[in-house]
């Protein structure tokens, strides 16, 4: 099941439901949007289910997305946390800003409480003030939580995985290191967070779903220009179902939270890279010179997840810097 949320001039927006292709959806009357949705998820999950069926059998006659705005899947959420679950990535980003690596890398997951209120859409700009403060962005895989309690085991955790999306975790590489030098975390350097229109049920991804990791590639085009197609699974060393287990060690969490993976990193550089960050960590090694630039104004980054009939699951992030 594929479901997305249509503007429809409210903070929330209009919960709807998406055939396979990602082409037609039909406004889902048994809840008015998505967090309504996941509140009572047991029982408005079936409805969903069969609106989706008769959309995607033609029983229902569907609008073209085309015709429609859409927003993020959840425009606002009540948690958006974020793991750092790809150990190339750590280790290369920490490179980059003459950090180690800490000694619990691959036994304790990195995580981080990001900014929720705002959730940008697939379309929406990237509003930067500075250039100087380097504007990257991270494509990443993410999960939707229904009611988590505290104490869910990495055994426990495939139940409250409701939907699973894609998203572009913009950070400001220029202001971490300062940040980070306060003991006290990131705050100005990880602006808004986009997604991709339509987040799916586990179930819609098949067997590309398997032990709380996506085992396909995510395409991310910087400027038209393929940038990295890194396959999401066998290298996110910490599972969804791990991380999980991790951040529900001291408290629970309620229906609609947001977990990130972290950026997506292969250690095979023919795959590319899913941040600026990562590419010119690797200039450095190679070359000992920086090349590539942070963004700037004008520059485009697009997100996109094929299924192996080369449809887009998610649809695609298209989001261009601006002037804030």
């Amino acid at each position: 099941m594929k479901l997305g949320t249509v503007d429809n001039k409210t903070r929330d927006g209009r919960l709807v439901v998406v055939n396979k292709e990602g082409t037609l959806f039909v406004e889902a009357d048994v809840a008015s949007n998505l967090q309504q949705a996941l509140d009572d998820w047991d029982n408005i999950e079936p409805k969903l289910s069969r609106i989706s069926e008769d959309l995607n059998s033609g029983k229902l006659q569907g609008i073209s997305v085309s015709e429609a705005k859409f927003m993020a899947p959840l425009p606002r959420a009540y948690e958006w946390i974020d793991g750092s679950a790809y150990i190339n990535h750590v280790v290369l980003v920490r490179k980059a800003r003459g950090a180690e690596p800490p000694e619990t890398l691959k036994t304790d997951p990195l995580v981080y409480q990001g900014g929720s209120g705002i959730m940008l859409g697939h379309e929406d700009d990237i509003r930067l003030a500075d250039p100087a403060w380097g504007c990257d962005f991270e494509s990443e895989v993410c999960v939707v939580l229904g009611d988590t309690p505290q104490g869910t085991t990495s055994d426990q955790a495939s139940k409250y995985v409701k939907l699973v999306g894609i998203l572009n975790d913009v950070s400001l590489r220029n202001l971490i290191p300062g940040e980070l030098a306060k003991n006290f975390g990131f705050f100005n350097s990880k602006p808004a967070t986009a997604f991709a229109p339509f987040f799916v049920t586990p179930d819609e991804l098949g067997d590309d779903w398997l032990d709380g990791r996506l085992q396909l590639d995510l395409v991310t085009r910087y400027n038209g220009e393929i940038f990295g197609d890194p396959n999401a699974g066998p290298e996110m060393h910490f599972s969804f179902y791990e991380l999980i287990a991790h951040i529900a060690k001291t408290r629970s969490f309620t229906a609609g939270t947001i977990l990130g993976s972290g950026t997506i990193s292969n250690e095979d550089r023919s795959k590319g890279s899913s941040c600026l960050a990562e590419k010119r960590m690797i200039e450095k090694i190679d070359e000992g010179t920086i090349k590539t630039p942070f963004m700037n104004y004008g520059d485009r980054v697009e997100i996109e997840m094929l299924d192996r009939n080369g449809v887009s699951i998610f649809g695609r992030i298209s989001q261009k810097v601006v002037e804030a």
